[in-house]
C-alpha cells in the first residue's frame, strides 16, 4: 500500500451565507487549487464529496457530479459522495486515502460542503432530526440537544461535573475562534455569558451549543513520495479509527462512556503505532460543551469522569497536556455537517506549517489528530496526522 499524504486544502468561509450550495463548492474550490504547485484540476483523477443533506438543505441529490463540474474536474478513476452526518467529510477523506493508497488513484479530492440555513429555520430543524431514528427517537423528541443534554445531566450526577466546567470548553474555544477568519463565531464569550445565554435543553445553554452553518472545505491527496512536487510542507495520513455501535439512544451502551470513541481511538493509536500522550493537537467534534469534556475521555486525555477538572485545570489550551481545538472546534467556527471533518483536517495542515494566527499557534506539533462523531454519539471516527512521514 502507498503512504498517502495531504498537499493542499482550501475553505469558504463558514457562517449563515448569501451564497448557494454551489457558489460554496467553487469558493472553497478557488481557494484549494491556489493553494497548490504545479497541480491543476486536469490533474485530479479521483473525487469524494461529503455532504449529509443535500436533498433537503439544498433540494439537490447526485452532487458529485455537479461538484467536479463546477471545480473543473474530470474524474476518471472514482467519483463518489459519501454521507454519515456529521462525519460525512471524513467519510469522504477515507475513501480517498484508500483509494489513493491502493493505487486506484493518484490524485484525489475530498471536498465536504453544506448549505444549512433556509428562509424557515423550522425546516432546517425538521431536517437535522433525520439524522436519528424517526421512528424511534424521533417520536420522543431525542434530536440532538435533548440527547446531549441528558448525557450532560447524567455526566453531572456520577461525576460532579458542573455547568461552570461545561461552559469553560465554551469560552477556550470561542476564544480562539474570535483569532480564526474563516470562524463562523469571532467573538470571546465569558462562564457569565454562557449561563445567562437562553437555556435549548437543560442544562445546556444556546452557548453549550455549536451553530447551524454554511460552509465548504476541501484538500488534496496524493501519494507521499509525490507530495514534495507540489509543496515543501505535505502533512502525512498515518493512521485511523472507527467504530459503531448500536443507532437508537435506547440502544446505546452507556450515556456517559462513548464506547465507540474508546475502541476507535484504541484502533487510532495503534495503526499510527503512537499513544494518546504523542497527540499534540486535537480537533475534535465538540457539538455541545458536554462533548468535548467526554472526548478528553474517551480519548485518555484524563481519567474517566474528570473531564470537568481537566478544562478547569487548563489542560486543553495551547500549552496544556494537548491542545484541543485551536481552529476554535465547531462552537466557535460553526458545522456545517459534510464540510466540517474537512476543516479541521486543514486546520492540522495549517497548524504544521505555522499558518495560524500566532495567538492559537500550536509550536512544534509533529501529531494531530481530527476526530468527528454522529448520530447519538453512536458512531466516532478519528484520523492521525503527522508533520513528518512515520
Amino acid at each position: 500500500m502507498n503512504q498517502v499524504a495531504i498537499v493542499a486544502g482550501g475553505e469558504a468561509k463558514a457562517g449563515r451565507r448569501a451564497a448557494s450550495w454551489r457558489e460554496l463548492v467553487q469558493e472553497a474550490g478557488k481557494a484549494l487549487f491556489e493553494d497548490v504547485n504545479n497541480l491543476a484540476p486536469k490533474d485530479v483523477d479521483s473525487l469524494f464529496v461529503g455532504a449529509a443533506q443535500p436533498e433537503r438543505f439544498a433540494f439537490q441529490s447526485y452532487v458529485a457530479p455537479l461538484v467536479a463540474e463546477h471545480l473543473g474536474i474530470i474524474p476518471r478513476k472514482v467519483i463518489a459522495r459519501t454521507e454519515l452526518a456529521c462525519v460525512s467529510g471524513q467519510a469522504a477523506i477515507r475513501y480517498a486515502w484508500n483509494c489513493v493508497a491502493s493505487g486506484m488513484s493518484d490524485i484525489a479530492v475530498a471536498i465536504g460542503v453544506e448549505k444549512m440555513y433556509q428562509p424557515d429555520m423550522a425546516e432546517a430543524q425538521t431536517t437535522m432530526t433525520c439524522v436519528l431514528d424517526r421512528e424511534w427517537d424521533g417520536i420522543n423528541c431525542f434530536s440532538a440537544p435533548p440527547i446531549f443534554a441528558v448525557t450532560a445531566q447524567r455526566h453531572m450526577y456520577e461525576f460532579g461535573t458542573t455547568q461552570e466546567q461545561m461552559a469553560l470548553v465554551s469560552v477556550k474555544n470561542h476564544h480562539y475562534s474570535s483569532l480564526n477568519p474563516i470562524a463562523h463565531l469571532r467573538k470571546e464569550v465569558t462562564i457569565e455569558d454562557v449561563l445567562k445565554s437562553p437555556v435549548v435543553a437543560p442544562p445546556l445553554h444556546l452557548f453549550d451549543c455549536c451553530p447551524m452553518t454554511d460552509g465548504s472545505a476541501g484538500i488534496i491527496l496524493v501519494r507521499a513520495e509525490e507530495a514534495k512536487k507540489y509543496t515543501d510542507t505535505p502533512m502525512h495520513l498515518i493512521g485511523s479509527g472507527q467504530c459503531a455501535i448500536g443507532n437508537a439512544v435506547n440502544n446505546l451502551a452507556s450515556l456517559t462512556d462513548w464506547v465507540p470513541l474508546r475502541r476507535a481511538a484504541e484502533e487510532a493509536w495503534r495503526t499510527a503505532k503512537i499513544s494518546k500522550d504523542d497527540v499534540d493537537i486535537a480537533e475534535v467534534h465538540d457539538c455541545f460543551t458536554i462533548s468535548e469534556i467526554m472526548e478528553y475521555e474517551g480519548l485518555g486525555f484524563c481519567e474517566k469522569g474528570r473531564g470537568g477538572k481537566f478544562i478547569e485545570d487548563g489542560e486543553p489550551y495551547i500549552g496544556g497536556k494537548v491542545a484541543v481545538n485551536p481552529s476554535g472546534g465547531i462552537m466557535g467556527c460553526g458545522h456545517p455537517l459534510g464540510a466540517t471533518s474537512i476543516y479541521h483536517t486543514f486546520e492540522l495542515l495549517k497548524q504544521f506549517r505555522g499558518d495560524v494566527d500566532q495567538g492559537r499557534y500550536v509550536k512544534g506539533a509533529e501529531i494531530g489528530i481530527q476526530h468527528s462523531l454522529s448520530g447519538a454519539a453512536n458512531q466516532h471516527s478519528i484520523l492521525v496526522c503527522s508533520r513528518e512521514p512515520r
